[in-house]
């Protein structure tokens, strides 16, 4: 038969040992909330590198063309100049004005945002936003490690009845929980 002092203490550890198991619980939900925020983060960043780099492949596309016909109508301008019959000087005229039209709509389309102007624009704002996932999901990375440590700390109070390493880890999981904040909202903000 146990003495009424083991009850008590026995009690105490009980409920103490009841609250550093919610403080896991609540560290395991913030934990997977930081992973999920992390890998759409992480998707995100995936996504924006990809438009980005197709953009930037459509911008030089347009650049080669535009050369292209550049050089094409100044070759064909010379040729224009040594030219005597009005007909073919008329057709080579009207070929030479279609090209640097094309070229001028090369360099800039806003009707359907893909002149190079255009697309320049395009691409730098995907690879804005790319680097604010990848930010994003860094910071995740850090929060996820913190709180699989937490867990690990009060899940050895438990084990060992030390109060302060449910108190470390419940520190750790705040530090946690204010980094996913600045993760989501300010992702830049910090490091």
């Amino acid at each position: 038969m146990s003495s009424p002092a083991a009850d008590v203490t026995e009690t105490a550890t009980s409920g103490s040992n009841k609250r550093i198991a919610l403080l896991i619980a609540m560290l395991a939900l913030m934990l997977a909330f930081s992973e999920i925020g992390g890998k759409n983060a992480e998707q995100e960043s995936i996504a924006k590198n990809i438009e980005a780099s197709n953009l930037w492949s459509f911008f030089q596309a347009k650049t080669i063309r535009g050369t292209t016909l550049r050089t094409a109508a100044e070759a064909m301008e010379i040729d224009l100049a040594a030219a005597t019959d009005p007909a073919t000087r008329e057709r080579m005229q009207k070929r030479i004005d279609g090209w640097k039209q094309t070229i001028a709509r090369y360099d800039s389309e806003p009707e359907t945002n893909e002149g190079r102007k255009e697309l320049v624009a395009r691409a730098k704002t995907a690879e804005a936003v790319r680097d604010i996932a990848a930010a994003r999901d860094d910071k995740y990375d850090i929060v996820s490690g913190l709180l699989q440590i937490a867990i690990v700390i009060s899940s050895a109070a438990i084990i060992t009845g030390v109060t302060m390493l449910a108190l470390t880890g419940a520190g750790l999981g705040v530090i946690s929980f204010a980094l996913m904040l600045v993760a989501q909202f300010a992702p830049t903000a910090l490091f």
